[in-house]
């Protein structure tokens, strides 16, 4: 079994409140989460209304599974998100 995790970190310079910044991640969340299956959670920058840093996590049972959903996700990013896009980070942990 092998778990797989994308890590994004996001910049909003258009936001000016958390909850712009709410509004904006519910809709990258809603849409991640209709065209995959994994699970996602804003894991660093609660506090910053410019920032964020979300986590999106899938469980396969071939690392190759977990690739090609996370390159899913990540090309979904690329392609909707481009301009607040900073960087993204992806790991394989066997479970």
């Amino acid at each position: 079994m092998v778990l797989g995790i994308l890590r994004v970190e996001l910049f909003f310079p258009e936001n000016g409140s958390l909850k712009e910044k709410r509004h904006y991640l519910r809709s990258i969340k809603d849409k991640v989460r209709s065209s995959a299956n994994v699970s996602v959670a804003e894991v660093d920058y609660q506090e910053l209304w410019q920032r964020s840093s979300l986590a999106f996590a899938c469980v396969a049972g071939e690392k190759n599974i977990a690739e090609d959903t996370l390159n899913c996700v990540r090309k979904l990013l690329e392609r909707y998100y481009p301009d607040c896009l900073l960087e993204l980070k992806v790991e394989f942990l066997k479970l």
